[in-house]
C-alpha cells in the first residue's frame, strides 16, 4: 500500500508523510527483530480471560487494564489496553479487548477526540487480532494490523485519541455483523469511561475503518441507536467497503486472491453451523476447516492462489448455492442506514470487493434518509482506494470533530 494519499497536502501534512515514513519503517522491522521475552498469544494471555462474572457486567464495562509499549517500541505515545465486556450476535456475554493509543501533544481545543479505528482483522484466529500486535506479538498475523500504521498515525498526528477494538471477538468471528458492531460500540463505551487515557464522555467520536475495518465500523453505525445509544458519532468514514459477500467471493474464487474466498466459506461454516454450509463440504474441505482453524488471510491469500472453492465442495457452484446466499444476507449491510454523517469511498476498479455492491448499499442508505458522501474515486484497485482517498476521509473526521455542519441528504460524485 502506497502513501500517494499525502501528495499535494499541505505543508503541515508533509511532515506527516515524513513521520509516517519513518513509522513504517520501524514497524516493518518487527518481523525481523529477534523476540526476547516474547508476548504471549491471546489464547494463552490471562489479560483476555472472561472473568466469572462477566454476565452480570453491563455491556461496555470496564474489567481491567494494562499499559503497553506501542508494538514494543519507544514510540512518542500512551497506550493500554482494556478488558471490556461485550454481546456477541448470539446475545451470549462476552470478553474483548480495545487498545487505546493516545498522543503525547497536547488538545487544547475542548475534549480530545476519540476515534475508533477499524483494523481490517480478517482471521480465524485471536494472533491475528490488533490486539496482539500492538503488544508487541511477533507473528506474521500482524501483517494486516502493521499496514494500517500509517492511517493511524496520521489520525495520532492531528492529535486524536485512538480506540482500536479487537471486534471479531475471542473467537475470531469474521464477517460476523452485529458481534463486530456491538464489539466496536462497546469498546467506545469502555474507552470513554477510561479516564486516564484523556478522553471523557463529552468527547466527540469518530469511526473509521477500509474493507474489513469499514464493515464493522458500519454495522456499528447500524446498531448505534438500538444498542448503545449513549454512544454518538459525530462523524464515519469508511472505504473498501465490503457489500454483497457473496459478489466478493466469487470475484477472487480462482485468482490471486482466491485465499479471501476460502477465508468467507471457512469463517462462514464455522460462524453458522446451522447454515448447512458444513455438509456442502468435501472431505478436502473439512481438511481445509481443520487445517485453517487459526489462520489470518495474510496467511491464506498466498498459500491459496488461484484455488477454487468448489475444489473443497460437494455442492456445484457452492458461493451461488442458497445455503451460502442464505448465510451471507444475514451479515449484509444496508438493512437499516446510519444515523451519523458518513464519509464513503470504493474504487471504481477494486479488484477485490466490486464497486457494484458498494453502489447499491449507497442507494440503499440514500433512500433510508442518511446523510452521506459518496465518492466513487478514480484511484484504480482496492489499496490504491486505501492509500488515495484517505486525506478525505481524515479531513471529513477533522470537520465534524469541529463541529462544522453537515448538509442533510445524500452527495454521490
Amino acid at each position: 500500500m502506497g502513501f500517494g494519499w499525502l501528495a499535494g497536502a499541505h505543508a503541515a501534512h508533509r511532515r506527516t508523510g515524513t513521520v509516517l515514513a519513518v513509522a513504517v519503517a520501524m514497524v516493518l522491522g518487527l518481523l525481523s527483530t529477534p523476540v526476547a521475552g516474547a508476548v504471549p498469544y491471546p489464547d494463552q494471555d490471562p489479560f483476555y480471560a472472561a472473568p466469572a462474572d462477566l454476565a452480570s457486567q453491563p455491556n461496555g464495562a470496564l474489567l481491567g487494564v494494562r499499559s503497553i509499549s506501542v508494538f514494543g517500541l519507544p514510540l512518542p505515545v500512551s497506550a493500554w489496553q482494556l478488558r471490556y465486556r461485550t454481546t456477541d450476535s448470539a446475545d451470549h456475554p462476552i470478553l474483548d479487548v480495545t487498545t487505546v493509543v493516545v498522543p503525547t501533544t497536547t488538545w487544547d481545543k475542548g475534549p480530545r477526540p476519540l476515534l475508533s479505528y477499524q483494523v481490517p482483522e480478517d482471521s480465524l484466529g485471536t494472533r491475528c487480532a490488533p490486539s496482539f500486535a500492538f503488544s508487541g506479538g511477533h507473528d506474521p498475523g500482524v501483517v494486516n494490523t502493521l499496514l494500517d500504521v500509517p492511517f493511524m498515525t496520521a489520525a495520532l498526528l492531528r492529535g486524536w485519541a485512538l480506540a482500536i477494538s479487537d471486534y471479531e471477538g475471542p473467537y475470531s468471528r469474521f464477517l460476523d455483523g452485529p458481534g463486530a458492531g456491538r464489539a466496536v460500540l462497546d469498546g467506545i463505551r469502555a474507552a470513554l469511561s477510561f479516564a486516564p487515557g484523556g478522553v471523557q464522555t463529552a468527547s466527540p467520536v469518530g469511526a473509521w475503518g477500509y474493507s474489513g475495518g469499514a464493515f464493522a465500523t458500519l454495522w456499528a453505525a447500524q446498531l448505534r441507536s438500538s444498542y448503545a445509544p449513549q454512544v454518538r458519532f459525530a462523524g464515519i468514514s469508511a472505504g473498501g467497503v465490503p457489500a454483497d459477500i457473496a459478489a466478493i467471493a466469487q470475484r477472487v474464487d480462482g485468482g490471486g486472491q482466491a485465499g479471501l474466498a476460502l477465508l468467507i466459506l471457512m469463517a462462514l461454516t464455522r460462524n453458522h453451523p446451522d447454515s448447512g454450509l458444513s455438509g456442502a463440504l468435501n472431505d478436502r474441505g473439512r481438511a481445509l476447516l481443520a487445517a485453517n482453524a487459526t489462520a489470518c488471510g495474510s496467511n491464506l491469500v498466498p498459500q491459496y492462489v488461484n484455488a477454487r472453492v468448489d475444489s473443497f465442495s460437494r455442492t456445484p457452484d457452492l458461493l451461488g448455492s442458497k445455503e451460502f446466499r442464505g448465510t451471507t444476507a444475514a451479515n449484509e449491510l444496508g438493512v437499516e442506514a446510519p444515523d451519523s454523517p458518513m464519509y464513503l469511498y470504493h474504487s471504481n476498479s477494486d479488484d477485490v470487493i466490486p464497486v457494484a455492491g458498494f453502489s447499491r448499499l449507497v442507494d440503499r442508505y440514500c433512500a433510508l434518509g442518511a446523510r452521506l458522501t459518496a465518492i466513487h474515486s478514480i484511484f484504480p484497485t482496492h489499496n490504491g482506494a486505501a492509500a488515495g482517498e484517505a486525506l478525505g476521509g481524515m479531513n471529513f473526521l477533522a470537520d465534524r470533530f469541529d463541529g462544522q455542519p453537515v448538509t442533510a441528504g445524500c452527495t454521490v460524485r
